[in-house]
């Protein structure tokens, strides 16, 4: 019956995502939508409603995109760790309240999620069943010979269990070779027996990863058929399904992950689908973020949820270089601050930095993702002073989103980052956090006196020593996507937001040498904008081990165009028109001999034009940018793969206001901060009131429904055309 109601899902999905695509191209053409198919009037009513919607540690964010009338309306609501939905449910009814509309006229939901990451952070997944080839039993215990930490990381690393014990681990008799080809064919009697006791043995999920599938994977879909025909009801990932390519512990592991997020994964997306079905119509569309920036239908989130594990913080990328574009900068440090933690990525000429390895805790799968760097830092980080050291450390511990930081008067006591910036007068007490929560400054001096009295220093010297330990923290992971990967940090932009980001990007840009500090418009929400604004995606991959001497461009570029074919199809059954497909290459390669590859991703047209010598040229320049040196060796190819996205949606922002350097109609009141060890006379401006040309000045504080941004003294913050904040130092060349 499961399997029965997971296909009816994956087909009303498709019919949704056909609906829709018919409706764009009938009005497009003039058509009136409802005369002509009286099935689509509900979605009419809904033309051109996009909400994004990202659920973080402390709070959950939506962004309404109306792209008919080029309007936006957000929303901010506390999240609800305990059933994330339940925060997603209650900012729908909010931001619609907002915009004056029902939520059945909104038709598509674009949802970042953490569902998966905390699933595996927090070891609640699945029971995982694992069937693998005769002699392969412990492939998950052998692992890697890899040990996090230092030189001396082995005395304290615990090693974490498998996934999968070894204990529900079974193998099978069979085995093909690297070519695809039988050597041992399958005892199926055998592998029906031992099937049975594991599938009554309570697991929750079934993993199947045989050595060389990914030649050939005739035998695991044969075992696969046998364990649901035993068991209809268990969900069943195998590792050429999941990864079809070489390294064995890699593929199995990632598939294990896959397994063991996947029935936490489908009950919520599942249930998060049917209520807003319920409440919106069964027309409604809803699309999961990927780890690598792209969108995934519903169940194709629930089928493969491996792809999610670093969804959310992916949303905020997507968000920078879609705000990024419009205001026409290549190169970007993003930095997304929230309440428990602090994501960091690196853009370069409008692409942002991915990596084929995905990491969450000590669980390391091979799946694309953007490369994002995340330390505990957030609003929510709590300070404290260490009885032995006496040494003033700033997280990873958090306050979250219950009872949250002291200021938020709902409980919290202990001193946070947000409580120092609240005792600064970087947050001033009466902003209103999602327009309604109030600030309390008494709370949160109350707070950080516990730092203050541990070191005998004032309140004020307390919270800014907090400040800055915690931006030291997150410049060290900004270093980690810059400096340590060959970039020079002083050629990029640095963008702030999340919730707390606004507050410390100037400080942050002044430390990396890294100008103009940009405050997009509604930094607190971007991630929901990033989830608005991206498109379908989806992939396929081929190993392919062959020196680039044996083979030719001619070839190589027929398997691209297959595995370009395979990718499409799945697309277009999501409504995804050819005409309005794009398409990426990607090839894995390395020196021959070596164990290390690259990915070097090349347009479709750019490989028809430099074939494979552009590509080893490229693969040259990434690993001297990487580790120095090129060497004069043979290259080989390692792996192949096509990626296809949707069309990039538009959205055109309406502001036209222009204004000159004045910004005084939008100052609210004057106030005082505490900058550079001395209190400070700045002003409070209401960003709504702002328009482009406006100059800011420094110290000032720019405050807004989402978020709060400080400008330094020292430095001026100048509105551009498309209402983003760029922070420059006074004396700046393009602060004139």
């Amino acid at each position: 019956m499961a399997g029965t109601d997971d296909l009816i899902k994956h087909y009303e999905d498709r019919l949704a995502a056909f609906e829709e695509r018919l409706r764009r191209i009938e009005e497009s053409a003039g058509q009136p939508v409802a005369a002509t198919r009286p099935g689509l009037a509900r979605t009419r009513a809904g033309t051109g409603l996009r909400l994004g919607v990202d659920v973080g540690g402390t709070f959950t964010d939506l962004l309404l995109l109306d792209e008919r009338n080029g309007r936006t309306y957000t929303a901010k609501v506390p999240s609800t760790p305990q059933d994330s939905s339940v925060g997603v449910l209650n900012g729908i009814e909010k931001i619609c309240a907002s915009a004056g509309i029902a939520p059945s006229d909104i038709t598509e939901v674009m949802h970042g999620t953490t569902v998966a990451t905390n699933t595996v952070l927090t070891g609640s997944g699945a029971l995982v069943g694992l069937v693998t080839t005769k002699g392969y039993k412990d492939v998950l215990q052998i692992a890697r010979s890899y040990v996090p930490g230092g030189l001396g990381g082995w005395v304290i690393w615990n090693k974490t269990p498998p996934l999968a014990p070894l204990e529900l681990t079974i193998e099978a008799d069979e085995r093909m070779d690297a070519r695809g080809e039988v050597l041992v064919p399958l005892d199926e009697r055998a592998i029906r027996e031992r099937l049975k006791v594991l599938l009554e043995s309570g697991i929750e999920a079934l993993t199947i990863a045989l050595f060389n599938s990914y030649a050939n994977d005739a035998h695991e879909k044969r075992i696969a058929e046998i364990a649901r025909s035993i068991r209809p009801d268990i969900p069943v990932s195998t590792s050429a399904a999941i990864m079809p390519e070489m390294y064995e512990y890699e593929r199995t592991e990632t598939t294990v992950v896959n397994s063991y997020v996947r029935p936490v994964v489908s009950k919520y997306v599942s249930n998060l689908q049917g209520e807003l079905k319920r409440r919106m119509g069964n027309g409604v569309l809803l699309q999961i973020l990927r780890s690598d920036g792209g969108l995934s239908s519903a169940q194709a989130a629930m089928d493969q949820p491996v792809n999610l594990l670093m969804s959310g913080p992916a949303g905020g990328v997507s968000g920078a270089l879609w705000i990024a574009k419009q205001a026409a900068f290549d190169n970007l440090l993003t930095f997304d601050m929230g309440g428990t933690s602090t994501d960091v990525a690196l853009i370069e000429k409008s692409v942002a930095r991915t990596r084929r390895e995905t990491r969450v805790g000590d669980v390391t799968v091979r799946a694309p993702s953007i490369d994002v760097r995340t330390v505990g830092a957030g609003g929510g980080s709590i300070a404290y002073v260490p009885d032995l050291t006496k040494a003033l450390r700033v997280g990873p511990q958090s306050a979250g989103a219950d009872p949250g930081p002291a200021a938020y008067k709902k409980g919290g006591e202990e001193p946070t980052v947000t409580d120092a910036n609240v005792v600064l007068g970087y947050l001033p007490s009466d902003a209103r956090l999602g327009g309604d929560m109030e600030i309390s400054r008494d709370l949160a001096v109350k707070a950080v006196t516990k730092i203050s009295d541990a070191l005998s220093i004032s309140v004020e010297e307390a919270a800014e020593g907090i400040i800055r330990i915690v931006n030291e923290n997150m410049v060290g992971a900004l270093r980690l996507v810059s400096v340590e990967q060959g970039y020079d940090p002083r050629d990029f932009a640095l963008i702030g937001f999340g919730g707390a980001g606004p507050l410390h990007a100037n400080a942050l840009a002044r430390l990396m040498n890294s100008w103009p500090a940009i405050i997009p418009p509604g930094p607190g929400v971007l991630c929901a904008y990033g989830d608005a604004t991206t498109r379908l995606r989806n992939e396929a991959s081929q190993t392919y081990v062959t020196r680039v001497a044996a083979t030719t461009d001619a070839k190589i570029a027929d398997m691209l165009k297959d595995l370009e074919r395979s990718a499409a199809t799945d697309l277009t059954a999501e409504g995804v028109a050819g005409d309005e497909q794009e398409t990426l290459y990607q090839i894995d390669i390395r020196y021959h001999g070596q164990g290390m590859k690259l990915t070097v991703d090349v347009t479709p047209e750019d490989f028809a034009r430099d074939g494979l010598t552009g590509i080893t040229s490229r693969f040259d320049s990434e690993h001297e940018q990487l580790f120095t040196f090129a060497l004069d060796a043979e290259h080989e190819i390692v792996g192949l793969r096509a990626v296809v996205q949707g069309a990039e949606k538009q959205f055109i922002n309406s502001e036209t206001r222009h204004a000159g350097t004045d910004a005084s109609a939008a100052r609210v009141h004057a106030t005082r901060i505490f900058a550079d060890d001395e209190w400070r006379d700045a002003h409070v401006y209401d960003r709504s009131k702002l328009v482009p040309g406006n100059r800011i000045t420094g110290p000032a504080i720019v405050t807004e429904m989402d978020s709060t941004s400080l400008i330094l003294p020292g430095h001026v913050g100048i509105v551009d055309n498309v209402a983003n904040i760029l922070i420059w130092p006074e004396g700046h060349p393009k602060a004139q």
